[in-house]
């Protein structure tokens, strides 16, 4: 029988994941679109409908059972396709396509703080509901921020990796890039390690802390 505490830890988080991983990819789908690549737009990926991006693993299954085990939270929503022969630049409007991913965890972040502001201005003793807003908010902020930071890693195919190759001379970005079918090995293996929560969490920190002093939390 599932517990009352994990049926409300499930509760808090299934809907801030679920927006944080999925709107990530409608916002690359976008920033494509807005650069001349009508691909995500013509297969319905440009969206607000978190179900129009959903991997069953990556989405569902790997995060609910992380949050469960550890209380670390990752995962994916299926990649929007995009076709850099429509760019005029290849290699530097992938990277902005690239930082629209992690740019809208950040304004993310900030609505969930919006949500968490409104939970507190509004609470009063015994009020479950303003304590589900501020909890729900809290974990909208920090799973936002956690994607933002691990996407901005300069790793392939992270939105990192394509940034440092937009910025790249051409022959450059095509041997970085390389590195590509390689990059998950490599996260998982910073993972394991350590190194990889060395790395996130005092960024993480950092953004939460002046997210949480500009929203007044």
């Amino acid at each position: 029988m599932i517990s009352t505490s994990v049926i409300y830890t499930i509760a808090v988080w299934v809907v801030p994941v679920l927006f944080a991983i999925t709107l990530h990819e409608a916002a690359h789908g976008w920033m494509a679109n807005k650069l001349g690549d009508p691909t995500a737009k013509v297969l319905g990926r440009i969206s607000l409908n978190p179900f129009r991006h959903i991997d069953l693993i990556g989405t569902v299954i790997l995060p609910l059972t992380l949050m469960l085990l550890s209380g670390f939270v990752i995962g994916w929503a299926k990649p929007v396709p995009v076709d850099v022969r429509y760019f005029k630049q290849p290699f530097l409007d992938m990277a902005v396509v690239a930082l629209a991913g992690p740019a809208s965890n950040f304004l993310m972040a900030c609505g969930w703080a919006m949500v968490a502001l409104a939970g507190k201005m509004m609470a009063s003793p015994g009020d479950t509901f303003t304590h589900y807003l501020m909890d729900v908010g809290d974990a909208g902020i920090l799973i936002n921020l956690i994607l933002m930071v691990l996407n901005l890693l300069p790793i392939p195919p992270l939105d990192g990796g394509r940034v440092v190759a937009g910025v790249m001379s051409p022959p450059l970005a095509a041997a970085y890039m390389r590195l590509e079918p390689y990059g998950l090995m490599i996260v998982i293996l910073l993972l394991v390690t350590g190194i990889l929560g060395k790395i996130l969490w005092p960024m993480v920190l950092f953004f939460k802390a002046i997210i949480k002093t500009v929203f007044l939390l």
